[in-house]
């Protein structure tokens, strides 16, 4: 006898937003098993907009209520049972992020929960990653976003620290992360890790993801701090032009990809790591996590 159900998440970054519907399937006596059903990416850069202007533009919002009307047709169509859609780094500093939320509930009556970046953590710690980390080994954690880097350090299967900080891809191409904000987060990784002479990064994000995708590792093997720099400086040398034509990235990608490349590079050589783990997860699959968790607890 097996049970199904369906639920959604959408996660508004600032660099694009997401429809993840998963497939969630019990069986008495076998673990639960997510298998995503569908993903839908729409490339709307939030971050652009409010990390200049402070706010979310006319063309934006209008783009974010065609993104969510499709949304909910979508979950319509896949039968979704229960969903829900979190906002980060570029809703949250947007002074109209809350009367945008206010807009589209009206118009596409989806909810939006704007978290901050402790909240953001916290779902992302909701998904597979804690089945990876073994309880003698010591991790870094970082996902990083377009308008922020989130950081987790977990010990003996613990979790030690954890911090955001206000640098992100989308941030830095637009050259607006200051010296010593950058300056402050090599500070705290590298004193927050300088007691753990061996220790190995878990890397999450639409960037990584893809630098993963390329090395042809199997899945669950670590990228080396080695590969990391050697495709930083290939990235470097290509012009935006080649890295859509050579590299065969999308055009809302070949951009982001170099500073969040300078973040992970410099996230290991901080933490004097050498391996870098980057398990398919995400802030969208902490989210369907924590519904199910979330309804089972209420049962």
């Amino acid at each position: 006898m097996i049970k199904q159900k369906t639920y959604a998440a959408i996660d508004i970054g600032s660099n694009a937003i997401r429809l993840l519907v998963s497939t969630i399937t019990e069986k008495e006596g076998k673990e639960t098993n997510f298998r995503k059903t569908s993903l839908v990416r729409v490339p709307i850069r939030l971050g652009a907009d409010v990390f200049l202007k402070q706010k979310v533009s006319e063309k934006n919002t209008a783009r974010m209520i065609d993104a969510m009307q499709a949304f909910n047709l979508l979950m319509k169509s896949h039968g979704v049972e229960k969903y829900k859609a979190c906002a980060t780094s570029a809703m949250r500093e947007a002074k109209n992020g809350d009367e945008i939320a206010q807009i589209i509930k009206e118009k596409t009556d989806i909810d939006i929960e704007i978290i901050d970046g402790s909240h953001e953590a916290a779902i992302i710690a909701a998904t597979d990653l804690h089945a990876m980390i073994q309880n003698d080994c010591n991790y870094l954690y970082v996902d990083v976003g377009g308008g922020s880097t989130e950081y987790t350090l977990y010990s003996n299967g613990k979790t030690i620290a954890s911090r955001s900080f206000k640098v992100g891809t989308v941030r830095m191409m637009e050259d607006l992360v200051e010296h010593h904000t950058w300056e402050e987060m090599k500070k705290w990784v590298s004193e927050t890790t300088k007691d753990y002479p061996e220790i190995d990064l878990i890397g999450s994000g639409g960037n990584i993801n893809n630098i993963f995708k390329t090395s042809g590792k199997k899945e669950g093997k670590p990228l080396s701090l080695k590969y990391l720099k050697d495709y930083d400086e290939k990235l470097n040398s290509y012009t935006y032009e080649e890295r859509i034509t050579e590299l065969d990235l999308k055009n809302d990608r070949a951009d982001v990809i170099i500073p969040a490349s300078k973040i992970y590079v410099n996230s290991m050589k901080w933490a004097r790591a050498q391996r870098i783990y980057v398990p398919k997860i995400g802030l969208a699959d902490g989210i369907i996590k924590s519904l199910y968790h979330k309804s089972k607890r209420k049962n």
